[in-house]
């Protein structure tokens, strides 16, 4: 029994020791073999490379190492490197592909603003400086029929008032047309004068009010600091320094033509003149000013 057991260990021991010459034949034939002697000259230089250093051991390789990279060179497989396309030039982007920020849309937002009100407000100035050819203020105005302005004014015992050419039309005596010839200024005035009316710029000549129509006294009586004129617009009281200014009139087939223009209007008469003589009729809507 113990003879078997022997004989089977010997007979494993050679199939290992077959078994390993077989495969460092096998690895000799691929990388190749190499002598006893060159093992030692490999030795020596390794311990060469040690008292050198790390720097110069870079620059001595052992024949082993020559061998088994001309090995590894044999088996490595060489893949071509890919070329890749080249990339097309940038194109500059247009400006107006750009998104507008918050703080561009509120900035261009105001200056449009301000531009268009600032435009607002030079063309509304323009179109009160300059005057309206089309009609109203600043052109010749058709009041109406003078047979109906003075019916209307006797009837209401008031002005008649134009507000589109801001002017009031009253009576003008024709008896006192003789005493009118006699003041410089009313030569012009004459033609309406003769037909029998009259028509008063509506501003007060002291500064500036809108004089109203006092019903009782029958007087042009300012509130602003108690200017008072007669109903031809004569000055009797207050701090104005002469009588209301007025358009010069025409007649035109019987209609009152006004001349509301710079050139048709006529600076009031000189304090003093009466006409009229007219006095006050009644109660003043003002405190009387002498």
């Amino acid at each position: 029994m113990t003879v078997a057991i022997v004989v089977i260990v010997v007979v494993l021991l050679a199939a290992v020791l077959l078994f390993a010459n077989a495969r460092r034949r096998d690895r000799d034939a691929a990388i190749g073999s190499l002598s006893r002697e060159t093992r030692d000259r490999d030795r020596g230089e390794a311990s060469i490379e040690q008292v050198l250093g790390d720097t110069d051991a870079e620059k001595v390789a052992t024949g082993r190492e020559v061998e088994r990279a001309a090995a590894l060179e044999r088996r490595r497989v060489v893949v071509p490197a890919t070329v890749s396309a080249p990339k097309p030039p940038a194109v500059p982007v247009d400006d107006e592909t750009y998104g507008v920020s918050r703080r561009q849309f509120l900035n261009r937002g105001i200056v449009t603003m301000m531009s268009v009100s600032l435009g607002g407000f030079g063309l509304s100035m323009l179109a009160f400086l300059w005057p309206s050819l089309s009609g109203g203020f600043g052109t010749k105005i058709r009041a109406g029929k003078v047979d109906d302005i003075l019916n209307q004014i006797a009837d209401k015992r008031e002005p008649f008032y134009v507000a589109e050419g801001r002017f009031y039309i009253n009576p003008y005596p024709k008896d006192s047309v003789p005493k009118a010839k006699q003041v410089g200024a009313y030569s012009a005035l004459l033609p309406g004068y003769e037909a029998g009316v009259v028509a008063l710029y509506q501003k007060c000549v002291h500064l500036g009010c809108r004089v109203p129509w006092c019903k009782t006294s029958q007087w042009f009586e300012c509130p602003c600091h108690g200017s008072q004129y007669n109903r031809v617009g004569e000055k009797k009281g207050g701090p104005a320094p002469r009588g209301l200014d007025r358009f010069i009139v025409s007649i035109d087939n019987g209609t009152v033509v006004v001349d509301t223009s710079p050139s048709g209007l006529i600076v009031g008469p000189p304090i003093g003149t009466n006409t009229t003589g007219q006095e006050a009729e009644g109660p003043h809507c003002i405190g009387r000013a002498e």
